[in-house]
Formats: structure tokens, sequence, C-alpha cells
């Protein structure tokens, strides 16, 4: 084996880097292993961090996570450009939700009711109120509800920084897959991970391709399973370990207004004809509208049909988006748990830790997370919010022991 670090974190994506950069900056040995960092979920989200217009009755653990990771973005966000050098698009004009005919009012209204059950702030406004504030709206939008004080973010620069502020704190990055898991003889113990060497493309993507490596191996007091959907289908992984996490895909259309006269200045959530849709703008003009959500496995490849209904709605809802630039169509597999919670903790194996199944809120779940991780390596106790995350609630394992820190 080669020479060990304190941590192996599996899975170079937004949740990943960060945990790294947080232990990192502990004074942890650090090493993130991926053999295409940034390219799976992280960087086809749009980037929402929206506790209020993502809340749903019944996931109220949830929902106070989602608010006590909001609260962590504004100087989280500061501190990550400070450590890069870069921007990463972090924004502050909060989300407008719409309703377009008289029977998605009406769904907007028991929305508003809803939200106000669960005693979250949201602001009611006439159609005209909604239009000022978007001019681009279409006519036939009378009603609307602001959160402000939700915020947004370009989650390519976000993960585009994170390496940069992760390999300045000392954090190594392999690109390369892990092949399996390593454990100690007794199977008691994960010890590190075996390296496999790059798949050819096209092969190799999904839970049952070869897993035959080249033979080496990294050593680590700590091995943190943050792949995302994968995460759960790394060879050999014990089963009584695996976290329950599944593929749902999603689809987004990215297309570019003009930077001068902007139709679409804040997030967009919108009611369209009993359909949900959103759009994110982007400094740079572009608009990220989104999202299709379909089980279908491992299948990241971009349909006509899903392509359709998201311009659909879109123009619809902004129709003078008929004219911007269509920049591209692109699926990701988000990591959904049976609960709708994140994954982030010690397994009932020790050495074993994973931060993964963030489903709809990997990007909004960030600082919290890599927050709770480097608090839970390093011997220490998470954020009360993180609690309802552990991973041996789907197991009733016994807690694992093996924390690190400097």
């Amino acid at each position: 084996m080669s020479a060990g670090a304190d941590v192996v974190v599996v899975g170079a994506g937004i949740i990943g880097l960060s945990a790294a950069w947080r232990l990192a900056q502990r004074g942890a040995s650090v090493t993130v292993v991926d053999p295409a960092p940034g390219s799976g979920a992280s960087t086809v989200a749009a980037g929402m961090l929206a506790p209020v217009t993502e809340a749903r009755i019944g996931e109220e653990p949830l929902l106070r996570l989602n608010h006590a990771s909001l609260t962590r973005w504004p100087a989280f966000a500061a501190e990550l450009e400070e450590a890069s050098g870069r921007r990463i698009g972090f924004r502050t004009d909060g989300t407008l939700m719409v309703g377009l005919d008289a029977d998605d009012r009406a769904a907007l209204d028991d929305l508003a009711s809803r939200h106000r059950a669960m005693g979250l702030e949201v602001e009611p406004l006439r159609g005209r109120e909604a239009r000022r504030l978007e001019p681009g709206l279409a006519p036939g939008v009378r009603a609307g509800l602001l959160a402000a004080d939700e915020r947004s973010v370009d989650p390519a620069a976000v993960v585009a920084a994170l390496e940069v502020a992760a390999a300045g704190a000392g954090v190594a990055l392999v690109r390369a897959p892990v092949a399996r898991l390593v454990l100690s003889p007794a199977g008691d113990r994960a010890t590190g991970v075996a390296l496999g060497p790059p798949a050819p493309d096209g092969e190799g993507t999904g839970p049952g391709a070869p897993a035959a490596g080249d033979g080496r191996e990294l050593a680590a007091g700590t091995v943190l399973l943050a792949a995302g959907a994968r995460s759960g289908f790394v060879p050999g992984l014990p089963d009584h370990v695996r976290p329950p996490v599944r593929p749902v895909r999603g689809e987004v259309v990215t297309l570019r207004q003009p930077t001068d006269d902007p139709l679409v200045t804040r997030t967009l959530r919108g009611i369209v004809h009993g359909s949900t849709i959103y759009l994110v703008p982007r400094d740079d003009g572009r608009v990220v509208v989104g999202a299709t959500q379909e089980e279908r496995g491992w299948d990241t490849r971009p349909t006509a049909g899903g392509t359709y209904e998201l311009l659909r709605d879109a123009l619809a809802l902004v129709p003078g988006l008929d004219d911007a630039e269509l920049v591209g169509v692109r699926a990701g597999l988000r990591p959904g748990s049976p609960d709708h919670l994140p994954i982030i903790g010690w397994t009932a194996l020790d050495g074993l830790a994973v931060a993964t199944g963030h489903f709809r809120n990997g990007i909004l779940l960030t600082p919290v997370t890599a927050e709770a991780v480097a608090a839970l390596l390093s011997g220490e106790p998470g954020p009360d919010e993180v609690r309802p995350c552990d991973p041996r609630r789907f197991t009733g394992g016994a807690v694992a022991t093996g924390a690190v820190g400097p």
C-alpha cells in the first residue's frame, strides 16, 4: 500500500471536495479520488439555495437542515472566493413563485397555505407586483409569492473554486476510479481503496461495471464515501453498510439571454398548467431551466421529450425567451435516499463514513455537510440538525469509531 492519508475521499463533486477542504483546514492529510472531478450531478444542478420553496410537509427535519445550511452560505461563499481567487456566482435576489392559469394560481394559494402552516415566510404578490419584479413574465400571471431570503449559486464555479481551495489547503487529487474498498484482514475495518485504470469512453459507468484495478492501493485511517448516486455501488463495500442511495435522473436546459437587457433577473419557480418549472439566471446571461425527475437507472442521455417539456413551460412563463440562445441540454443523476434526508456520518464499519443521498438539495447542503463531516471525523459532535442523517438509521448498527484529526 502507498503511504497512508488520514482520510481518502471517494468522489470529487461538491460534497466530496468541500468535505476534503474542511478536513484539510483542520490539519488532516486528505486524498480525493475521482476519475473525472466535478463531472457528476454537481455541475448539472441549477444551484438554487431554496429551503422555503423546496419545503414539503412531512419533511421537517430536512427543512431544519436546509435552513441551517442556508445561514452558512454567505460566509462559506466569501471564504471560498477568498481562498480560491474565483467568483462562484453567489446571488441574493430571492425566489419568485408564480402560477400561470387559474388552476395554477389555486395551486399557488394552496402552496402558500402549506408554507404558512410550516411557519415559513413568503410574501404574497398581485400580478402587477410580480411583473414589476420580473417584467418578462407572461401577461397571464396574476399572482405570485416572494421568498426574499433565498439565494442561488453557480455549481460549476463552486466546484472549480473548491478544487483550487482544497489544493491550496494540501488536499491531493487522484484522477482514477476506485476499483474496490480495501478492508482489514479480519474484514472489520475500512483501511483504504484500490485504484483502477481509467475506463474507456462509454464503459464502466454503471454500478455493475468491471472493477479490475491496476493493483495500486491508497491506505487511509478513514474512507469517506461521497460519490453521489454511486456511493452505494463501490466494489468491496459490505452489504450491511451500503448506503441505500439510488440514481434519480434530472434533465436541464441552458439558455443565454442578453446581459444588457435580461428577461430573468432572479430565480423563478412556476406552476404552468399543473407542471412545475424553475429558471435560474447566471451573471453571464445564462439561464438554467429545469428540471425533470425520473427513475431511469443510470441513463444520462438527454431526451427530446424532456427538452420539449422544459422549453414549452419556460416559454409559456417568459415568452421573450423564444429568442434566447440554446446553449445546451444535460442530464445528471441525483442521489436519492428512502426518506429524502441525506446520509451523513459514520457507518457501522469502523473507519468508513459516508456523505451522500442529498437528492434535490446537494448544493444547498454543501456548507453544513462539510462542517458536519469535518467535525465527526475529528471526533467532535456535528451540528444538531445533521443528527437525523446518521447512516445507521437504516441498519440499527452500533456506533463505529475511527475519528481522525490533527
